[in-house]
């Protein structure tokens, strides 16, 4: 089990109702892990649509969990 905080960004925030949150998970990669929090949450949006960070810099879907780490989900921003 990996512990780690994740940030939430625009919809998903919304639709978590918060904007961070500790979690501890067992999930292989961000992937596995976005796909937990989405069943919990009901996010609207698939993986392929956001980006996802860890600790400040872009990562990749496949990359394992690291214990501790700052794990944020960025959806689509759309602007005028």
């Amino acid at each position: 089990m990996t512990s780690l905080t994740v940030l939430y960004f625009a919809s998903l925030r919304d639709a978590a109702g918060r904007d961070r949150e500790t979690v501890t998970s067992d999930a292989a990669d961000l992937r596995g892990l976005y796909a937990h929090l989405r069943g919990r949450h009901g996010f609207a949006l698939d993986a392929d649509r956001l980006r996802v960070a860890v600790d400040g810099a872009f990562a990749r879907w496949e990359d394992a969990l690291r214990e501790g780490s700052e794990v944020a989900f960025i959806p689509p921003v759309s602007g005028g």
